[in-house]
């Protein structure tokens, strides 16, 4: 985008498009398509991405700015509405047979490792063989998932006793709303993912101004931060029996200080030290969300309720970005890694407070399965 526009807007409205804006639509097609056979759903979706990044493939030599912002919102919309129901076929598949948090940690390993590789593997790709190439690769792969999806036979079928669309939405959003312990999960991770999310426009601004390294050094940062990701994700499957709400708030806190950390030092060595830190934390931090959460929504709102969550950390991850490059243009990188930093241990604070209140505590544990 930046290439073709030379245009910060233009990035901006592309991030927008693409993470933002479809937070607001992709619950209510979640609420449409979760009474339908996942797999034929799943199956749907997945084609419906690979078209998107077979046409954004296309537009790689021949440019039109509205086109793929237009491709880029719809794959957004599929995106978040894919990880909703996939979160509502995990819990109906794992949690009758015990094995969610186990399911669930495996997940979370096989998305920490995709996440550093791919990322890896598309920066090879786009150098050797250039941007169209690696989008038509990543639309083969959607393909490949979409197959995979449509051949598995274990996933739900269609639910038989059909409700309207509008009531399913409204029964979605009542219990996020009505429920103390999702109304703390949802709210508590959408403030969470804001202060995570409001450093991550500026790490290389703090990488090259704050600790005067290179282009090399900004990759050593990076990778100590996904290293630490991996870390905390294996970590996730020997602790998956303890208390999610203890882990989420041990890795949240990991976070706050490894970024008051990073905040505080100028040396290249000690901001990774401090960055594998930050990155167990988050290798268990949403994991363990998203855990407590299903253990906690009925299982005919499963998707609803975790697919919200998803659109919620999108949303919010573009409004942290916003904010930390408003307070890194005004004030320093150090400065927006402190903001952040004291935001989620305050976060940590309320949250131990909320578990002190009368009858929360009760309502927590039962919630968690009664784990310690």
């Amino acid at each position: 985008m930046y290439r073709e526009t030379k245009d910060p807007l233009a990035t901006s409205a592309l991030f927008i498009t693409a993470e933002f804006l479809p937070a607001f639509a992709a619950p209510a097609l979640t609420a449409r398509l979760d009474q339908l056979p996942l797999r034929r759903v799943l199956g749907a979706l997945y084609v419906g991405e690979a078209i998107c990044f077979g046409l954004l493939a296309l537009l790689a030599s021949s440019f039109s700015l509205p086109l793929v912002l237009a491709l880029a919102l719809i794959d957004g919309i599929l995106m978040l509405t894919a990880r909703g129901l996939s979160r509502g076929a995990v819990n109906a598949v794992l949690r009758p047979a015990g094995e969610l948090r186990a399911g669930n940690g495996l997940l979370n390993i096989g998305f920490a490792i995709s996440s550093v590789g791919g990322a890896a593997l598309g920066g090879l790709l786009v150098d050797r063989l250039g941007v169209g190439s690696a989008l038509a690769v990543d639309a083969a792969s959607f393909l490949a998932i979409a197959v995979l999806m449509g051949t598995c036979r274990h996933l739900p079928g269609e639910h038989r006793d059909r409700e309207p669309f509008l009531a399913r939405l409204r029964s979605g959003l009542s219990h996020a709303r009505r429920d103390p312990v999702t109304r703390l999960l949802l709210g508590g991770e959408a403030l969470a993912v804001m202060l995570f999310a409001l450093i991550v426009p500026i790490e290389i601004v703090y990488a090259q101004e704050t600790l005067g390294t290179n282009d090399a050094g900004y990759g050593i940062l990076l990778s100590a931060w996904g290293a630490g990701v991996v870390l905390g994700s294996v970590a996730f499957i020997s602790l998956k029996r303890r208390s999610p709400w203890l882990l989420i708030a041990i890795s949240t806190l990991a976070i706050g200080v490894a970024y008051l950390g990073m905040a505080t030092t100028r040396q290249l060595a000690v901001a990774c030290a401090f960055s594998v830190l930050g990155g167990f934390g988050n290798g268990i931090q949403w994991v363990s969300v998203m855990t407590a959460l299903q253990e906690a929504t009925p299982d005919d709102l499963q998707a609803r309720i975790t697919g919200l969550l998803e659109s919620i950390a999108s949303a919010m991850t573009g409004v942290g970005f916003l904010i930390g490059g408003i307070v890194t243009a005004v004030w320093s990188p150090p400065t927006a890694f402190a903001v952040s930093g004291f935001g989620v241990i305050a976060i940590v604070a309320v949250g131990f407070l909320a578990w002190l209140a009368p009858g929360r505590q009760r309502r927590l544990t039962a919630a968690s399965g009664g784990h310690d």
